[in-house]
Parts: structure tokens; C-alpha cells; sequence
């Protein structure tokens, strides 16, 4: 009771200060941002050891894994981990065992949560703590073969699924043959998948050893194992029948390839599905399945449809420190579902979160640096070297109104509404000054960035150039009241933009701020907020006209363009699922682009194809279509606002001072938290 009326008082200590002290504090709060020397720490992360003399000669396991081994309930842990364990070097020392990693996260949709702190991540390659170098990780090794046409990945030896089930090449097999392949599973095939429009083939070569063949060179294979795509494991895909692997020994059971008929339509109906196939998924969720075999360091036992979504270890982990600990250190990491925004940072705020990235608010910035010691937290800012931590998406595929269609399709209309944005108003409001307003192209020195007049490329507010740009292409009509007439005699041009509440940064209320501003070249915006869930079903459902989110991973390009054109049908704001889908199925599917739109995927597609000086400058072109024809307006970039805003607990251990910021690092696995620990 005691414990319960401090945390009442801490909550209401919290909300007062944000409510009255945010003024006071602001100005010093800013000083300190604006020094960059205290919140913005150096970049720093552990390493994938590789080096043979390098690794342990003997493995140890947490306390309670070592006593189910005693009671004979568990094998030892060189049996569990196998002979290959995956070395990290922690950024700062070995760790201890024990202990509970508390966070927040806003419900069922918000399944990026559990990927990025707990994930490990399970694909086969994955990035260095810098983001740009590609590791090994579920894959021991890799060769490029037959003139970049295949891939061999060298899997670990005696690797298990955290049943104990041996992980082989047969899983990917599996997978390939019989997920991926199926045409009621994955009806459109990814892009992944294919180079030049041809789609590849996995084969098995020896029980450790598989390989990914193409009729052409995909010398872009490695990173597309390395990043968040269709081939990026099975915790990040596997519930979209994509991945690259999946478990057999375990799936084969909800397939009608190996199920009879009748037992079959039993096994759905009893879990009360409308068909085998959403049965399947539901069962490959790594977020959702509790009883689902992993390859991640911690598993869901609470899955994230209830209120608290509890992942414990794995007894199984291949992941393993310099001195032989099987990782992670931390027993189990719990997630509390919060309503909305404001309250994941009020908890964040009180102390109550012991490492929290995701969702927290840059506004609350001076609240956060006055509560530190009092919360126990040290405060982090992590920018990112994307373009736009906000962004506006026009569905460029909508077809519900085709009058908001074809002004969505007119260059010059979309070119005028980015101009008609104060992003200085905004920037000073919502990022308190420390964003960049900038049109979607990544940081200066992303070796894909087009060049440095791209930067402000119709970025910059000009209401008389805006208002001239509409008035010419045939909107110049308008009502009472100042704004711009329908051309087909339907009255007033009506525009809306769907936003999510509780998502990283205020994107209502700064779609609020932009509706004001619109009005000054005719322009009615109306702001509509959903829920993340219902946000996935509308842009799948082609519904949405305008949507607000941000580009991160984008600085990516090639392992995370759906920031860039359209690329992904299930996300929360897309620039044309519709397009998308004509993308993924090589034009037997969905709608067919305008020129200038397939003149970029096409570039896209062919720098998978060629060595990285060819691909760099292909996507340089990439970026100067997409800036040039604002098939996406840039709103404010280059700033911590998006999952950028750290708070860790000061005796958490192996804590980076600034970490890699993308979602293609699924950040902060980046910084692979299986390394994170209590000091006490």
C-alpha cells in the first residue's frame, strides 16, 4: 500500500510539472540541448566477435537455468547453446544475472515494441552498432557465390529453437517450399526475393548450410538479410508467412500439406478461425504465440493483445558474452500497456520505465532533464540520419474520390501545399528548435544523399508562390471564406489527414498547426486521429488520402524504402498501397505507377543488381525523384523526436551514450540489449 501511494504522488508530482514547470525550466533545458555535450553522447554499441581465438573455451548460464540443469529439467548449457555460440563483446563490461526490464507500449499494433527491445535480433545478418557494416548473426557466415548470383549461409551448429528443437536447414526449406510458396499464405511475392523481376530460390546444401540462388546478381543480398525486410526472421515476419526461415517441426501441424482434410478444419474451427490461413499466422506470431518456437534471446509468455506483455528468456539463447554467459542477463522484460501518449510519459517521467526509447515526447523535454534525479533516469538523445522525424504521405494510389485523386497525382499541387508549411513555427514548437526543417532526402552525409539543395528543395515556406502554383493548375475558385473550390462543382476541396495518438510525437496537434497554416493558400485540411490498428486496416484498405508518420530507416534506402515511395501495403501511412502492390508482383498485380514514379522503382530495383559505386549514385537519382516530385511532403528531420528521446535506469549497465537511431537497427537491438543488466 505504501509503495502504491508513492507511485499516486509520483504521478501527481509529474503532472503538475508538466503542467506549470515547463516554462521554468525550459530555457536552461535548451542550453543543454543546444551544448549537445551532455544528452548527445558519443556513438558506441558492442561488436560480434568472430574471431575463433577469440571465443570462450567454456559456457555459463544464469542462476535459475542452472538449477533446472541440477533437477535434471534442462540440459546443460553447452548442449542448448551448440557449438557456434553468437560472441557479443558488451560496449562496456560483463554483466550479472537478474532482474525485470520495465516499458511501455500502447497495445496489439504497437508489435514494434517487443522487436526492438527483445528481438535480438533472430535475422540471419544484422548491422554494427554504427548501422552501415554488416555481421554476422543467426548465420555464423556468408560467401557470395557465382558471380553475386547466390548466397551461402553457414548456419551454427547444434543452434536449437527454444523447445530444443535442432535449427537447420530445413526450416528454410520449409519455409520457401511450403509457406512462401503458397499461394493462400503469401499471394503477392516479395521484392526481397527477386532480382530484375525473377524470384530466387532457397536450397539446401547440408544440414548448416543453405543457399539463396539467382538467376542475376543481387549483390544487395547481404544487407537485405542485414535489415528490417521480407527476409528479416522470423520474430519481425514470420506472422506474414515471410522471413526467410521458419519452424517446421512445429508449423507443420497447421498446414494442409501435412494435416488431413478433416483433422484440419477441426483444429480451425476449435480455435475459432474463418480459415486455415489466419490459423496459420496466428500461430507463426511472435508477439501473439506464446507456445511458437524462437530463435529470439527472450520469448513472449504474456502475449500483447492483454494489458502486460511479458517476454522471459530463452534457455535456448545462442547469444553468449566474451567470457561465456549465455545471454541475456536480464531475466524477463515486461511491457505495460498505457492509453495514450501522455501517460507512457508521465511513467516515463516518475521513474516507473527502466530503459524507454519508443514513444517518448520531445516536447517534454525540460521535464524530463529537471526529473532525472528524482526518477532515477539519465536522459539520452539519439538523432536520426533520416530526413523527416514528421512526414505527410499522399495515397498516390486513392481512388474513393476522384477529384482528391487527381489533385493527390498533380505534382504543382503537392510541390504548393509543402511550400504552404511553416516548418520554423513547427520546429520551434514541437522540436523546441533542435529539428531541421528539410524536405524527405537523408542527412548530408548519407552516402545516398542527392546532394545539399535538395535539402530545402520545396521545404521552405513562400504563401505567394504556393497560392500561385494552385491558382494555375486550375483551383483558383473559391468560397467565402477564402477556400479553394472542387473543379467537378461539388462544392468546397476537402483534404484529410489521418493521424495516430500515442505514437512518438504530437502528429495531431502539429496536423493542427498545419491546417492553420493551409488556410492561408485555400487549402481546408481536416485532421482525423485514429488508432494504430485501425490507421493499418484503412491504408490496406486504400482509404487513406493524406497521413502523417516519419521516414526513419529511409537513410536505409535500400533495406528500408517504404518511407521513400511505395513500397509496403501494411503500414500506417502509405504514399499508395495500391502501387505497392504493382510493385511487389512485377505489374500482374494491383495499379500501374505514372512514368516518373516507375522510372524511380525501376532504379530501385536495378542497384540490387550492381556493386555499390553504381548503386550509390542510383540512389542518388532515387532521392532526387522523390524530393523533386514531393510524392512526400518533409515536415521537420534529423532530430531525436522519433524514438530518439532515451531514458535509462543510472544503474542499468552497458547503457550507450548515443545509439545508432532506425528502425532498421530495430534500435535499441542496435545495441543489443541482451547485454543490458542491473550493476545493482
Amino acid at each position: 500500500m505504501a509503495k502504491h501511494r508513492r507511485t499516486l504522488r509520483s504521478r501527481f508530482t509529474v503532472t503538475f510539472v508538466v503542467g506549470a514547470l515547463v516554462c521554468l525550466v525550459a530555457a536552461g533545458a535548451l542550453a543543454q540541448v543546444a551544448s549537445k555535450s551532455s544528452l548527445i553522447g558519443k556513438l558506441e554499441g558492442p561488436e560480434v566477435v568472430t574471431d575463433p581465438a577469440k571465443l570462450p573455451k567454456q559456457l555459463k548460464e544464469a542462476p535459475q537455468l542452472a538449477a533446472l540443469v541440477k533437477a535434471g529439467k534442462l540440459p546443460p548449457v553447452a548442449e542448448r547453446v551448440g557449438q557456434d555460440p553468437l560472441i557479443i563483446k558488451p560496449v562496456h563490461e560483463i554483466g550479472k544475472y537478474g532482474g525485470t526490464w520495465r516499458g511501455g507500449f500502447t497495445g496489439p499494433a504497437d508489435f514494434w515494441n517487443g522487436y526492438r527491445c527483445c528481438s535480438g535480433p533472430d535475422h540471419l545478418l544484422f548491422w554494427d552498432y554504427t548501422g552501415d557494416k554488416v555481421t554476422p548473426n543467426i548465420a555464423k557466415g556468408y560467401e557470395m557465390q557465382d558471380g553475386g548470383r547466390t548466397i551461402v549461409l553457414h548456419l551454427r551448429r547444434g543452434m536449437k529453437w527454444s523447445d530444443g528443437r535442432p535449427f537447420t536447414a530445413d526450416d528454410f526449406v520449409f519455409w520457401f517450399e511450403d509457406i512462401y510458396r503458397n499461394k493462400d499464405l503469401v499471394p503477392t511475392p516479395s521484392a526481397t526475393m527477386a532480382i530484375n523481376g525473377k524470384q530466387g530460390e532457397v536450397q539446401k546444401v547440408d544440414t548448416y548450410t543453405v543457399k539463396f540462388k539467382f538467376s542475376d546478381p543481387y549483390y544487395m543480398l547481404p544487407d537485405v538479410l542485414a535489415g528490417s525486410t521480407d527476409l528479416g526472421g522470423q520474430a519481425w515476419r514470420g506472422t506474414l508467412g515471410l522471413g526467410g526461415y521458419a519452424p517446421a517441426h512445429y508449423l507443420k501441424q497447421f498446414h494442409p500439406k501435412y494435416v488431413a482434410p478433416a483433422d484440419l478444419d477441426r483444429k480451425v474451427k476449435d480455435a475459432k478461425f474463418d480459415s486455415w490461413v489466419r490459423m496459420f499466422f496466428s500461430k507463426s506470431d511472435w508477439a501473439l504465440n506464446p507456445d511458437l518456437p524462437v530463435l529470439t534471446p527472450w520469448k513472449t509468455v504474456t502475449p500483447s493483445n492483454t494489458s502486460t506483455w511479458t517476454l522471459e528468456r530463452n534457455p535456448y539463447s545462442v547469444f553468449v558474452d566474451t567470457e561465456g554467459n549465455q545471454l541475456p542477463y536480464i531475466d524477463r522484460v515486461v511491457l505495460t500497456l498505457a492509453e495514450n501518449l501522455e501517460v507512457i510519459n508521465l511513467r516515463a517521467i516518475a521513474g516507473e520505465y527502466d530503459f524507454q526509447a519508443r514513444h517518448l515526447d520531445l516536447g517534454k523535454l525540460p521535464v524530463f532533464i529537471e526529473n532525472q534525479q528524482r526518477g532515477g533516469y539519465k536522459l539520452h538523445l539519439d538523432p536520426g540520419d533520416y530526413g523527416g522525424d514528421m512526414i505527410i504521405k499522399f495515397n498516390l494510389s486513392y481512388e474513393a474520390d476522384p477529384e482528391i485523386a487527381k489533385w493527390m497525382n498533380t505534382a504543382d499541387f503537392r510541390r504548393a501545399l509543402a511550400i504552404g508549411i511553416d516548418r520554423d513555427q513547427i520546429n520551434e514548437t514541437f522540436w523546441l528548435g533542435t529539428g531541421t526543417p528539410s524536405s524527405v532526402v537523408p542527412a548530408d552525409s548519407n552516402k545516398y544523399n542527392p546532394g545539399p539543395q535538395y535539402r530545402k528543395l520545396w521545404a521552405t515556406l513562400d504563401v505567394k508562390k504556393a497560392n500561385e502554383m494552385l491558382d494555375k493548375i486550375g483551383l483558383a475558385k473559391k468560397d467565402g471564406e477564402g477556400y479553394r473550390l472542387r473543379t467537378d462543382g461539388k462544392g468546397r476541396l476537402r483534404i484529410e489527414i489521418m493521424t495516430l495518438g500515442g505514437q512518438f510525437l504530437q502528429f495531431t496537434q502539429i496536423a493542427e498547426m498545419i491546417r492553420e497554416q493551409w488556410k492561408k493558400i485555400g487549402i481546408d485540411l481536416t485532421v482525423q486521429e485514429v488508432e494504430r490498428s485501425l490507421a493499418l486496416k484503412r491504408t490496406a484498405a486504400n482509404e487513406q488520402q493524406l497521413g502523417a508518420w516519419n521516414n526513419d530507416g529511409s537513410e536505409h534506402l535500400f533495406t528500408f524504402p517504404l518511407h521513400v515511395f511505395p513500397f509496403e501495403i501494411a503500414t500506417v501511412a502509405s504514399s499508395g498501397p495500391l502501387y505497392a502492390r504493382w510493385f511487389h508482383s512485377a505489374g500482374t498485380q494491383g495499379k500501374e505507377p505514372p512514368a516518373r514514379m516507375k522510372e524511380l522503382m525501376e532504379k530501385f530495383k536495378r542497384a540490387y543488381g550492381v556493386p555499390e559505386k553504381e548503386r550509390i549514385e542510383l540512389g542518388k537519382e532515387v532521392w532526387k525523384i522523390a524530393a523533386e516530385e514531393v510524392y512526400i511532403i518533409g515536415v521537420i528531420g534529423m532530430g531525436p523526436a522519433s524514438m530518439g528521446v532515451r531514458v535509462a535506469k543510472t544503474n542499468m549497465g552497458n547503457i550507450p551514450s548515443r545509439q545508432y537511431n532506425s528502425p532498421d537497427g530495430k534500435t535499441p537491438t542496435i545495441s543489443r540489449p541482451v547485454t543490458f543488466f542491473w550493476k545493482k
